[in-house]
């Protein structure tokens, strides 16, 4: 079997390292010593160079401007923003598009994802539900009135809310079915609170009051919702890969060159064999997000849905993600916690996606009812 990149995959890579290549992690100001959010908006002139390197089009299809790619390429390219803390919605906006194309009417996907390509067009995702403990899918209700929709209810902690154009909100029908509702940010009854992450960024509760929605702005297809939940999941996978192994390569950089007893620390048995456990981590980080974004990509069935391949990616993408920036600040003594010195943003983001669509205690419990309702045999 060939587990190789494609050249378009690769590609993708090469032009999302050129432009991150002139990010700094430290250019807003630092979320430890900021009372609220570290700024009022997201890196618009990254947006735009992003837009202009063809990366937010990357998933679309050619019908719409796009390039066609798959999950894996738009991992792959998170795995590079990550590196650098690109402050950019390029996981939801890409993840919504995604989903507006593959479950979403012709009318809306025309509508909605040439724009999102040009950069024209930001979207986001309410995905942690009014608790970030509770399904996200039963914080709303939608009831069906004639032609529309009504919405009523609140999603917590919806990412730069306040900057997105449309807001993708998963609701629950009174059959218990799942729908997403694209809502426009001003729409009527439409209320945003601020909220700010642990990684700084501003948040929001969104609430829905009566919302009155049109049905080509709804997605009811069949398994709409969850595929884009195990679709934001996995990017967020991506993310903690790609943190993560700038923050090993950062504790590497410093401990060869700190040195204790005129010797470089890195030598010592205690750094060697801490840093080399993150390693083993972040492989494990890696093959097990590959494997949940190839599920997704190709549909490909298997004795399990694709959702437990997600659950095991988010597993050990939190714990990992944990573990390599607690070593990282063990190693890095002293210096790790200086806010002129990266580290500690690493640190804050990685704790933000830690928890993001949930924790690893969560992603167990989902794997095991998994486990439960199709016995292995």
């Amino acid at each position: 079997m060939d587990f190789t990149f494609t050249e378009e995959q690769q590609a993708a890579v090469e032009a999302a390292r050129a432009v991150f290549s002139g990010v700094a992690p430290d250019q807003v100001p630092s979320p430890a010593l900021t009372p609220g959010a570290v700024a009022e908006d997201f890196d618009r002139p990254l947006w735009a160079r992003l837009a202009g390197s063809d990366l937010l089009s990357l998933v679309l299809a050619p019908e719409h401007g796009g390039a066609g790619l798959d999950p894996v390429a738009l991992c792959l390219v998170l795995r590079e923003a990550a590196k650098v803390l690109a402050r950019v919605p390029l996981l939801e906006t890409s993840a919504v598009a995604m989903a507006v194309q593959a479950y979403g009417s012709a009318e809306l996907a025309a509508e909605v994802l040439p724009r999102v390509g040009r950069g024209e067009l930001v979207l986001t995702a309410g995905a942690n539900g009014r608790t970030g403990h509770d399904p996200a899918e039963l914080a709303v209700t939608a009831q069906q009135d004639g032609d529309s929709w009504l919405l009523d209810g609140v999603q917590t902690g919806v990412p730069w809310a306040q900057s997105a154009d449309r807001i993708a909100v998963p609701a629950h029908t009174g059959t218990g079915r799942a729908v997403l509702a694209l809502v426009p940010r001003g729409h009527a009854g439409v209320t945003l609170a601020d909220q700010v992450s642990t990684s700084g960024e501003r948040f929001a509760e969104v609430r829905l009051d009566a919302v009155r929605i049109t049905a080509h702005q709804m997605i009811d297809a069949e398994g709409g919702w969850e595929w884009l939940r195990d679709l934001l999941t996995t990017g967020t996978c991506a993310l903690a890969l790609g943190l993560g192994e700038r923050v090993l390569a950062m504790t590497s950089e410093y401990t060869g060159k700190r040195e204790q007893f005129g010797f470089p620390v890195a030598t010592f048995q205690a750094v060697a064999v801490q840093a080399a456990d993150r390693y083993i981590d972040l492989r494990a980080m890696e093959v097990t997000l590959w494997q949940a974004a190839w599920r997704l990509a190709t549909g490909s069935h298997g004795a399990l849905p694709a959702t437990s391949d997600v659950a095991v990616a988010k597993i050990w993408a939190s714990d990992g993600v944990r573990r390599v920036v607690q070593t990282a600040q063990h190693l890095h003594g002293g210096f790790g916690a200086d806010t002129d010195y990266p580290l500690h943003r690493y640190h804050a983001w990685a704790k933000q996606i830690e928890l993001s669509l949930g924790p690893a205690a969560a992603h167990e419990e989902a794997l095991g009812d998994l486990l439960a309702a199709h016995p292995l045999s």
